[in-house]
């Protein structure tokens, strides 16, 4: 039986901030079903994600307040178990249920997400090779093997469509992912950004630690600038100009409340807080997720 400390350990709700990936993949996929879009989502946001959320917890031991927990309970033995036993569900499943590729992405997912917490790599204390880890593999390689598994059924049927990885290849899908990456460069810094004290303490010399904050405002603006403009083309060229506007009006209360945020936090460094920073993850997961379903939907 899971512990209570375990189960809000693994925040389960707390993959809710990583589902605009998943729903942007799937907006972009040509031969989506319904099937595969909600096996997909049971893999990624019940088992894999809160299997990496609870084998860091294990053994980040965070005191403070971290994403999705303003006050986590000690952990204990129970949680590193129930998290890798999570990780063999979410391949097992992946392996059943979408086919080998998918599951092999989601074997080296997990791998990342293991080196990136256990002592004997932790690339989480590494300010560029966390940020780059995070990036990369929530980032554009969550984006392809989801984009694999959802046109899977496809390629079984016709020589045109993607066949295994050959979605590694395809223009369109590398612009997508690479976009994708550029969003979570941008915006994993402000993750980090009430933990300074904590990481310190740790030895974590986090990419937010090493920008401070004014500096983590200021690198989040430039790589969404990149992002936005990036987001234009994108649409202009594969799918509508009208797309990336209508992008713009789903993330302005985002853009907004940043500003406003961004100001306080230069006049006082204790705005720069978690209730803050789960505000703005919030804002910007469900707009995303609105916007990416209405694109899907169109």
């Amino acid at each position: 039986m899971i512990t209570r400390s375990t189960l809000l350990h693994l925040r389960i709700p707390f993959s809710i901030f990583l589902m605009p990936v998943f729903c942007f993949a799937a907006s972009q996929a040509v031969h989506l079903t319904w099937q595969m879009y909600l096996i997909v989502f049971v893999i990624l946001h019940i088992f894999v994600y809160p299997a990496s959320n609870g084998f860091n917890s294990f053994y980040d031991k965070d005191e403070g307040s971290i994403g999705g927990l303003k006050n986590p309970p000690k952990v204990n033995q129970d949680l590193l178990t129930t998290s890798l036993i999570f990780d063999i569900i979410g391949l097992f499943f992946s392996f059943v249920f979408v086919n080998w590729q998918f599951a092999l992405l989601v074997f080296i997912y997990g791998l990342m997400s293991k080196a990136y917490s256990h002592p004997s790599i932790r690339l989480k204390k590494y300010a560029i090779g966390g940020w780059l880890t995070v990036g990369i593999f929530q980032g554009a390689c969550t984006y392809l093997m989801c984009v694999l598994a959802f046109e899977k059924d496809f390629s079984m049927s016709s020589d045109t469509a993607f066949n295994g990885f050959e979605v590694f290849f395809q223009e369109r899908h590398l612009f997508a992912a690479a976009l994708i990456s550029v969003l979570l460069l941008g915006s994993y810094p402000m993750t980090q950004i009430y933990q300074h004290e904590e990481d310190a303490k740790r030895g974590d010399k986090t990419i937010s630690l090493l920008l401070g904050i004014r500096g983590t405002f200021i690198f989040t603006i430039l790589f969404f600038g990149i992002a936005t403009i990036g987001f234009y083309f994108y649409f202009s060229t594969y799918q509508y100009e009208f797309y990336f506007w209508l992008f713009q009006a789903f993330l302005a209360p985002v853009l907004l409340y940043f500003v406003y945020w961004t100001f306080l936090s230069w006049k006082d460094a204790e705005q720069a807080n978690f209730q803050r920073t789960m505000l703005l993850n919030v804002l910007s997961s469900l707009s995303m997720i609105a916007y990416f379903t209405v694109i899907m939907l169109i």
